[in-house]
């Protein structure tokens, strides 16, 4: 896998190629690019990029003094954006919405687009359900806690937690990956910690929201309709916001769409896509 070293460490990402547009796809805590496992495939034509965020799955720790706020990574995205000399970028985000504040720092520039599915919006960080979770991390010894509590079926796969982001059941041998860097390092578990407990005060979270405003590009703001973690209002909210944002709702799934319905997702985004002048670009024969 390529990898990139940045101002905070290390970044690994997958790329497809091509001479497509290009697509920036971000992940959740503390999940990986397979969270897109299934979509990507379905968008020949397009160059995919996948950052492996430090967001407590990443397989190499960060600088013991980086900044893995939601503020600082978000930064650290549009570094690895810029690293890597991409332009007019579509970003995709699910679960984690901490992208979005690459637009209230003033660091949008390379962003020609937004696709935001099912993430934290507003005040909603971390997610309600998710909060009890940051504090375990809070405490000296949580992470590690929460992974080996990980491994037990009945709080892995609890509606309230990990089990109600995905209606289908995330696959076990795929969790399992999501947690692995944390369960074995624990300058991973130090940055798990640093980034699960670093969402600003409300009223910190609502004056970021409104400089979104000052996007005028196309925002397709794509909602689950049975998320137990995104309340179905934010996604009605966040396609107002926008001074160029539509809206699709998505029935019967959850948090991770891209985990219930990514035919139904992938069709989505190409439609949005072709519809603001991102033609793919296939090989001739």
């Amino acid at each position: 896998m390529p990898q990139i070293t940045l101002s905070s460490g290390p970044i690994d990402y997958q790329d497809t190629g091509g001479a497509g547009p290009v697509l920036v796809f971000c992940h959740g805590l503390p999940m990986n690019e397979t969270q897109w496992r299934k979509v990507v495939p379905l968008l020949n034509g397009y160059r995919c990029v996948l950052p492996t965020l430090p967001l407590g799955g990443h397989r190499r720790a960060m600088a013991p003094d980086a900044d893995l706020s939601q503020r600082g990574v978000a930064l650290l995205l549009g570094e690895f954006i810029e690293r890597l000399g991409l332009d007019d970028v579509t970003l995709v985000l699910n679960d984690w919405g901490g992208g979005q504040f690459l637009v209230s720092e003033g660091k949008a520039q390379r962003i020609a687009r937004l696709v935001l599915v099912a993430c934290e919006a507003f005040d909603n960080f971390p997610p309600g359900p998710a909060r009890a979770a940051a504090s375990v991390c809070k405490v000296p010894g949580g992470v590690w806690l929460l992974t080996r509590l990980m491994r037990v079926p009945s709080f892995r796969n609890n509606r309230n937690g990990y089990g109600g982001m995905s209606l289908r059941g995330v696959p076990d041998e795929v969790m399992d990956d999501w947690f692995a860097p944390a369960t074995r390092s624990r300058a991973i578990r130090r940055d798990f910690a640093k980034f699960a407990t670093s969402a600003p005060k409300r009223a910190t979270l609502l004056a970021w929201s409104e400089r979104l405003r000052d996007f005028d590009r196309p925002v397709l703001v794509v909602w689950a309709t049975e998320d137990r973690l995104m309340p179905r209002t934010h996604g009605h909210r966040l396609a107002e916001l926008y001074p160029q944002g539509r809206l699709v709702e998505i029935t019967d799934s959850s948090t991770l769409v891209p985990e219930d319905q990514p035919e139904r997702l992938a069709e989505a985004l190409t439609d949005f896509l072709l519809q603001t002048g991102a033609e793919p670009v296939r090989p001739t024969d």
